[in-house]
């Protein structure tokens, strides 16, 4: 019921506001490159501070359930992109990393500060130890409360 406009202008007049902005999307929908690409340069422009990237978890009975196109390599440029646009911000990943990374996820960390912790709106995610486990792993610290979602 939105058009992209409406939503881009919507985060203006939140940083117009003096609030931050914690606003990202879903790759996988069907979008060109160039698609990815805008978006994350749109959101640096409009002053997004933290930026969720998910990955579309195709689900049966939905318009996108034929949707399942990604591979984990594009995942991982996507997140590489994304940190390239927004060197100070904070990147996020979201949904759908476990899917579409697989045993690759963690290197996604390297571009990414941080992850979703647990379960996701509508789909699972892995459970949170194994989260812990792969971040002690690749040698970084778990900061906050490692015992919140999200």
């Amino acid at each position: 019921t939105h058009r992209y406009q409406d939503r881009i202008d919507t985060l203006r007049a939140v940083s117009a506001a003096g609030m931050e902005i914690c606003s990202g999307g879903i790759i996988g929908m069907g979008e060109a490159d160039t698609d990815v690409v805008r978006m994350a340069l749109e959101l640096r422009d409009v002053g997004a501070t933290s930026i969720p990237v998910n990955f579309l978890q195709a689900i049966g009975g939905t318009p996108l359930e034929e949707c399942d196109r990604l591979n984990p390599r594009y995942c991982l440029k996507v997140l590489a992109l994304f940190r390239f646009a927004n060197p100070d911000r904070e990147i996020r990943i979201a949904a759908g990393r476990e899917k579409h990374l697989g045993s690759l996820q963690a290197l996604g960390l390297y571009a990414a500060n941080s992850i979703f912790v647990g379960d996701y709106l509508t789909t699972k995610g892995q459970p949170p130890e194994a989260d812990y486990r792969m971040i002690e792993e690749l040698g970084f610290e778990i900061s906050g409360n490692a015992n919140a979602q999200g």
